[in-house]
Order: structure tokens, then sequence, then C-alpha cells
């Protein structure tokens, strides 16, 4: 392919430089070069590290100027501790999530839960960034219950709530558990 976008074909052999041969050989030729950049664009995909990934700096920075607090039973913030707090790795779109429930409910949110080790895995996980909990308040009780759609009961037996974007809050014993797979309308 030339600068201009315009496919440019060198025959391999003379002989394919007309009739039908010349088409089959083209048609290799393109579909090589297709395949080579499907295959290109699926490595850079695979390979690529997850760019909204936050530090556990960057992700409390952001909470606490919008006001919201966390919290740990440890007092920490070490990822391989399950009483402390940690947000490393937590993504982007979570903590937005966050800061936009804080917003939409006008209440005030303590977190008690983010990526640290001792919680379930899975895709969707804590570990992978897509979960926070939330201490149990009545604001915020009320406030999801009353605006997000009863969707049933998880397989643990916690209460389900979905929200218009799709973000899931579990009411689990002590604490909402929340998944955000996306900003919530930020």
């Amino acid at each position: 392919m030339d600068i201009s976008g315009t496919m440019t074909t060198t025959p391999a052999h003379p002989s394919t430089d007309a009739g039908p041969g010349r088409r089959r050989g083209l048609g290799r030729r393109l579909g090589t070069l297709l395949g080579a950049g499907v295959l290109a664009a699926g490595a850079a995909v695979a390979t690529a590290s997850p760019a909204s990934a936050l530090t556990h700096s960057e992700a409390a920075g952001q909470l606490r100027a919008a006001g919201i607090s966390i919290s740990s039973s440890g007092g920490c913030s070490d990822q391989g501790t399950p009483t402390c707090t940690s947000l490393t790795g937590v993504r982007q779109a979570t903590i937005s999530g966050a800061i936009t429930l804080k917003n939409a409910s006008g209440c005030a949110l303590n977190v008690t839960g983010g990526t640290e080790v001792g919680h379930a895995g899975g895709t969707y996980s804590h570990g992978n960034g897509y979960k926070l909990d939330f201490s149990l308040s009545s604001c915020l009780t009320s406030y999801v219950q009353n605006t997000f759609t009863y969707v049933g009961t998880r397989g643990d037996g916690a209460a389900l709530y979905r929200a218009g974007s799709g973000n899931e809050y579990a009411k689990e014993g002590n604490h909402w558990d929340v998944t955000y797979y996306n900003c919530g309308g930020c």
C-alpha cells in the first residue's frame, strides 16, 4: 500500500502478471496483508496494560476531593492485607462511579473495601478494580432502594439492585458491594 492508501502490487513471478493466476496472487497478498493487520491490532489490544488503573494515592485523592472518606479495620492501605482498604489498581471508571453516586445521592459515603486481598475473584471483582464496598447508612440504603431496580438476590443471598447504567449494588451484611461496569453517567 502506498502513502495515499492505494494498494500497489509487484508480481512475485512474471507468470502471475496476467490472467487468473494474478488474481489469486493478489488475493493471497491482500489476505496476508489484512491478516497481518488484524493480528497486529489484536496483539496491541491483548498486550495493552490497563491505562485506567490508578495508584492508591491517585484514587484516594480523587475520592477525598469529592468528600468521600476511606476507612479500614486495620487502619492501613496495603493491598496484600485483607484488613486494609487498598485502592491500588482500581479503575478510573470505578472511582468516577463512586463520585457520581456521591453527587447523585447527596449521601456521605465511606469506602471500606477496594482492591485488597480477601474478596472473591472473577472478571468484575475487587481485585480487578471494578468494585468498592461502602459502609451502610440509611441515606445510601434509601437512595439505592428507591432509585435503582431490584433484580433479585445473588447466590450469596445479597439483595441486588441495578442502576440504569448497568452498575450493580448488592446489600451485603454490613456494607454495600458495588460493581462499576462504567462511571454511571459521569
